[in-house]
């Protein structure tokens, strides 16, 4: 085991050392040196010696952690929202266009789609820029494919701002990116805590939501619906200030070139994330499912649409018990 000890203003470095261990720095440090039993020290000036610049320094969050949870937390809620309660759209969309739920249902795939593909690149920028940027963008094209999703008269126009860009600005401000700065910005011991309280938030939103934009829709008719909550996706662009996560420009120069396929191949090496993934698929057979046609199969079994949007938002409910229940797990079990 070495250990190191400087004298800052004398400029003395002092190096120690296990009887089998080797003595360090002797080629970076061309100077006169005195050798004592198990240890040496090192003649040079203070601004001869400087930390590798391979160690990445740690920069403190700009706000507390109780900030920066409740932040992210609000903008999970706020950005999932929307999308869990697209399925109360349809009838009423069908309704006055006249489009087959074929082409309803086409667009909300291609969302989901775009949604996931999205998501690595914005990963990525996040990592560059910060997070907080990333979040903004993704806010911007959320709100401004919701809005252009109110004046689509083309099942074409409906695939470009209901499939596109509000699956584009999901990849970019929903909480894959809220975690991602949890994991960055969160003191470890807390981390798997802000995990659940993260995802948690999410399904709050589904909860909210769904009562939320059932109560609009019969209120106002559906172009009105949607702007409404366009505006609501503008409030995360403040929200993104508490959750901004630090650009790493350095860092990313010095990783090590990998290209996709390597990456890919080293990802799909490991069981747990081969499992993870196809965890992950279950969702486009059954929560993509049930989000999309569940409200029109309640009101055409002759329910009120009350039933159907409350029924829905109890699955966020009880999803937010299991997504806190992990979190909490995570702290004082095996993740495994």
């Amino acid at each position: 085991m070495v250990t190191c000890g400087r004298l800052q203003k004398k400029g003395l470095l002092a190096i120690s050392w296990g009887k089998n261990s080797q003595p360090l720095f002797h080629e970076m440090c061309k100077v006169s040196w005195l050798r004592a039993p198990h240890q040496i020290w090192i003649f040079v000036s203070p601004m001869e010696f400087a930390v590798s610049e391979s160690t990445p320094k740690r920069n403190l969050p700009k706000y507390g952690t109780e900030a920066i949870l409740i932040a992210g937390c609000l903008i999970a809620v706020l950005t999932f929202g929307p999308r869990s309660a697209v399925g109360q759209f349809q009838l009423p969309i069908l309704s006055e266009t006249h489009w087959s739920t074929a082409e309803f249902s086409l667009a909300i795939a291609l969302q989901n789609l775009l949604w996931g593909i999205g998501q690595p690149f914005s990963g990525a920028l996040a990592d560059r820029f910060g997070s907080m940027r990333v979040l903004i963008a993704g806010a911007l094209f959320y709100a401004a494919g919701l809005a252009l999703m109110a004046s689509s008269t083309t099942p074409l126009l409906f695939d470009l701002s209901a499939g596109g860009i509000i699956g584009f600005g999901l990849s970019g401000c929903s909480f894959n990116i809220v975690l991602g700065a949890f994991g960055k910005l969160i003191p470890e011991s807390q981390r798997s805590m802000a995990y659940g309280l993260g995802t948690a938030a999410g399904s709050l939103g589904q909860f909210l939501f769904s009562p939320l934009t059932g109560g609009l829709l019969l209120s106002f008719d559906w172009h009105t619906v949607t702007l409404i909550l366009a505006a609501m996706m503008l409030l995360v662009v403040p929200l993104a200030v508490f959750v901004s996560s630090p650009a790493q420009p350095k860092l990313a120069d010095r990783m090590s070139e990998q290209s996709v396929k390597q990456a890919l191949t080293e990802a799909f090496g490991h069981r747990s994330y081969v499992l993870l993934v196809l965890g992950f698929f279950t969702c486009g057979f059954q929560l993509a499912f049930v989000t999309v046609h569940f409200q029109r199969y309640v009101v055409e079994s002759g329910l009120g649409a009350s039933v159907g949007y409350w029924a829905f938002g109890l699955v966020g409910i009880f999803n937010i018990v299991g997504s806190l229940t992990s979190g909490w797990a995570g702290t004082r079990i095996p993740r495994r």
